[in-house]
């Protein structure tokens, strides 16, 4: 594995470990994103958070990399009406600058290129092997 997958493996790693830990830490600001629409906040703002540790964690090992991989991806899929939503009620969050707000959506795009690239869903072989 090249030294700039490394790079972006620990950066996905990273994001995903600290994700996951404020979706407990900070569970009330977790929640206050989630949309009303969505039953049972406090159990889906839990299962993210274990989802983005595990996922985190599956990044570590080569036999489970592609597999967490794919699963961030679409665990990151799966959270952008949080973020949409949050933009379209940007002065429920006056703490948080709408550029800020505006900024996550593309990010998010640059997150799921980073996620696939570094953990190899892109790629037919795995890449641990590269």
């Amino acid at each position: 594995m090249s030294i700039a997958r490394r790079i972006g493996l620990g950066l996905v790693f990273a994001f995903f470990l600290i994700g996951g830990i404020a979706h407990f830490a900070y569970a009330a600001a977790e929640i206050s994103i989630i949309p009303p629409y969505v039953p049972y906040p406090r159990v889906v703002n839990a299962f993210v958070g274990v989802c983005e540790l595990l996922g985190a964690a599956g990044l570590l090992l080569p036999f489970s990399r592609r597999a967490a991989g794919v699963g961030l991806i679409l665990l990151a899929i799966a959270v952008t009406p949080a973020n949409v939503f949050m933009l379209q009620h940007a002065e429920r969050y006056p703490d948080v600058p709408v550029w800020l707000l505006v900024a996550r959506l593309p990010a998010q795009l640059l997150l799921l290129m980073l996620i696939g690239w570094s953990s190899g869903v892109r790629s037919k072989r795995n890449a641990a092997d590269r």
